[in-house]
């Protein structure tokens, strides 16, 4: 199968080398893990809590193969060492706990926030008597033949806090190696400088009324938080860039018609040191793909950033967007974490020891054959190990936080394949139907939001990561939608590959009309197929339709970036920038007018670019952020997107809950749905499978969809040449009224017509000269 244009994207590090150790894994043994119990959401409470006095605190960790954990509390986050340090008692689950008064930190001088982190002992570095801060007393391998890399000179940030102090690395501190193994680093104390858990009280939720639409009835907007409104000038300067700014941003989203933001990721990621140097890129991570914690909301998205502000500005700002009647989505990384893989310092590769790699290794990680390494289908540093049922409830314990606590209403998940793998170490293998699967215990603890709206939880899959076995597109449960990467590539090398990579009228009609291919034989229905254009990852609408080629070595503020994909299957259309605009109208109007869910990546509304950077990770800049001083063309493009999606909004036949029928089921004389040539005839299947054939149509019958408009019809023509199109039967006693007409002569602001003012064509075999490469939309009536 074709590689995901996104997949490439995250392709950092030696992709041979993962695909060699995928192959040579093939024989390793599958290691089974015990059946997770189910509805065990947050049962062994851990992290840091409050009773309900407010006079104690409990402190509870999970450790398999710990000897020893102490948890070091702190006054202050940094610069500092603790205040306090208890030990923790070990229970036979493998749960370290303590409750210490809150009255006795007071008089050891912790008078404000508490802030805390653990030190961990095990087999590989047993605690001695003998041992203080920074010496190797106990020491004995930096990774044992199972796979831990204890080391009690590091301080350890809760899988389970709340919130947390700085990232790892900031302003004044960029040297990560005060958080490495081997042996010129392994004894270096990082308690001064290591981000630390903030004690918080428990938190109510306040997000206000979810909204329960249908999956199938949404518009998906995807943005970068700080990006939506970084740049924004109706937005106060103080609040530009946070949860409080993109919450002012929820009426005009509604204007476009979106009802669904998804975010990129907002659980704690690495990104402290973005703004040290404020032109360079080397090192920073923008988009967020790194996550540090994953319950804690991001405090540089925060205008109140003290203790707990994060927390309440992100539900504040949950809450705007539901009074908006929009959702709120969350893009959620839970196959590798910030803690990175191996890299070399000091003459040998080293790890870097920050959470989970010095509380459980083996347990919260995949691991070689050997447990010496990490196994890697992300091409960043490693995959967490989503088939430990302990690795598990951190992801569902997780998820159910944001989703009932902060008001989450659904999640995409990254390289969301590798949470469908069945084997812990030595290997990756991909199951749908495995029950002990984080996939499946995903949906069995919270399920999936019915096909016809009302509770639940919106559950959306990037398909696929990299090496062999991750690309699943079609192949996810029931209950998962998908980012249909197919729709994309195969939409794309229509418009852009015309004569290259051929395209068939059949593989453009499975496309349209949700993909039954990949969804309907397993139950799914079309609104699981996530249908998109582009997204964060690669070009934008704009660009796809403008750059050859990805240009990602460019100065700031437009680069440089590494990475990105070969192969974005573009054209710059001959450098002509109206041809451009049609082709981007066109890649719109398929969004709007197929059956599934659309997504859009925030700015292409008015068709921003970044000159062909397709993998701006690492740009937090001014051409990375969302324009708001649109060019005349740029406002006629945000006129024409919104006026579509309110057209899709209006007609229930093109969000079909089932996939369409052939049949005539109420008796008009009109299939549900039906195809046709250009000359108005069925196609056969000659036809069908000739790649050759550029033109295609097909009209919805709206009396069996419960639509406002008696029929539909879409006419596309993607031959570069002007088609004539015979309009088939409207139905009896109606006429065909012109909705839009992509073409360039029709370019303005009235490009779409608002309702009551369509243009009449006339009824069936009406003839229509359709421009190349445009589309048309027509209601009956």
């Amino acid at each position: 199968m074709t590689m995901p244009v996104a997949q490439a994207s995250r392709a950092r590090a030696a992709l041979a080398a993962l695909l060699c150790a995928a192959l040579a894994s093939v024989a390793a043994p599958l290691v089974t893990a015990p059946a997770p119990a189910v509805a065990g959401i947050d049962s062994r409470t851990l992290g840091a809590r409050y009773d309900s006095a407010g006079s104690r605190i409990t402190f509870r960790v999970h450790s398999s193969a710990a000897t020893r954990m102490t948890v070091n509390l702190y006054a202050a986050p940094t610069g500092t060492q603790e205040n306090a340090s208890y030990l923790l008692t070990r229970d036979s689950a493998g749960t370290f706990s303590v409750t210490v008064d809150v009255a006795a930190l007071r008089s050891a001088g912790i008078t404000g926030t508490v802030y805390y982190g653990y030190r961990a002992w095990g087999p590989n570095w047993p605690y001695r008597t003998g041992w203080t801060k920074g010496s190797s007393v106990g020491f004995v391998t930096d990774v044992d033949a199972t796979g831990n890399r204890f080391n009690p000179n590091k301080l350890l940030l809760d899988p389970y806090a709340r919130e947390i102090s700085h990232d790892p690395l900031r302003p004044g501190m960029t040297t990560s190696t005060v958080y490495a193994s081997g042996p010129t680093h392994r004894n270096v104390d990082s308690g001064p400088h290591a981000a630390k858990g903030v004690v918080l009280p428990t938190t109510t939720p306040a997000f206000g009324t979810k909204p329960g639409r249908a999956l199938k009835d949404d518009l998906v907007y995807e943005v970068h938080l700080r990006g939506l409104t970084r740049n924004d000038p109706s937005v106060p300067a103080a609040y530009r860039g946070t949860y409080r700014g993109a919450g002012m941003k929820a009426a005009y989203l509604a204007s476009l018609g979106v009802t669904a933001v998804e975010f990129l990721p907002l659980q704690e990621t690495q990104n402290d040191t973005i703004d040290v140097d404020p032109t360079g890129t080397a090192g920073d991570n923008y988009w967020g793909y790194m996550t540090l914690n994953y319950f804690a909301p991001d405090r540089r998205y925060a205008y109140e950033r003290s203790p707990g502000g994060p927390t309440r500005e992100f539900q504040q700002m949950v809450k705007a967007f539901h009074d908006a009647g929009i959702k709120v989505l969350l893009d959620v990384v839970y196959n590798h974490t910030g803690e990175g893989g191996v890299y070399s310092s000091g003459g040998s590769n080293v790890y870097d020891i920050v959470s989970w790699r010095g509380l459980d290794n083996p347990t919260y990680y995949s691991l070689t054959a050997d447990r010496q390494s990490s196994w890697d289908n992300t091409g960043v540093g490693g995959n967490y190990n989503t088939y430990n049922p302990v690795a598990q409830d951190l992801i569902v314990d997780s998820l159910a936080y944001w989703k009932n606590t902060l008001g989450v209403d659904g999640f995409r998940h990254d390289l969301a394949s590798v949470l469908g793998n069945t084997c812990q170490h030595g290997c990756f293998s991909y199951s749908r139907t495995d029950p002990n699967t984080a996939l499946n215990r995903i949906t069995r603890e919270m399920p999936p939001r019915p096909g016809g709206g009302g509770t639940g939880v919106d559950w959306i899959a990037e398909p696929w990561a990299i090496g062999a076995g991750t690309y699943q597109v079609g192949n996810f449960p029931a209950g998962w939608s998908e980012w249909n990467g197919q729709y994309r590539d195969t939409l794309r090398r229509d418009q852009n590959k015309l004569g290259v990579s051929p395209v068939t009228p059949g593989q453009l009609a499975d496309r349209f009309a949700g993909s039954s291919d990949l969804y309907g034989d397993d139950g799914r229905r079309p609104w699981n197929s996530v249908n998109f254009m582009v997204a964060h990852d690669g070009f934008t609408l704009a660009d796809l339709y403008a750059c050859n080629s990805k240009n990602n070595n460019q100065a700031w503020p437009y680069g440089p970036s590494d990475g990105g994909s070969d192969d974005n299957i573009s054209w710059d259309h001959g450098g002509i920038a109206a041809d451009q605009r049609r082709a981007a109208r066109n890649g719109h109007a398929f969004l709007m007018l197929s059956a599934g869910t659309p997504m859009v990546t925030g700015g292409d509304e008015v068709l921003r670019g970044i000159r062909c950077n397709n993998n701006p990770y690492n740009l937090d800049s001014s051409a990375n952020w969302l324009g708001w001083s649109p060019t005349a063309e740029q406002s006629t493009f945000r006129t024409f997107a919104s006026r579509l999606a309110a057209f899709r909004h209006a007609h229930p036949a093109l969000r079909p809950a089932n996939f369409y029928s052939a049949a005539d089921t109420n008796g008009n004389g009109l299939a549900q749905l039906a195809w046709f040539t250009p000359a108005g005839t069925s196609p056969d299947g000659a036809y069908w499978g000739n790649a050759n054939n550029h033109a295609l149509g097909w009209r919805i019958d709206g009396t069996e969809l419960g639509d406002p408009a008696p029929a539909v019809y879409v006419g596309y023509n993607g031959w570069s040449g002007d088609v004539n199109f015979t309009l088939p039967s409207p139905g009896a006693g109606k006429n065909w009224y012109r909705v839009t007409d992509t073409a360039t002569w029709a370019e303005g602001a009235d490009q779409v017509a608002v309702p009551g003012s369509e243009t009449l064509l006339g009824g069936q075999g009406t003839n229509y000269l359709l421009r190349g490469r445009s589309l048309l939309l027509l209601i009956a009536r």
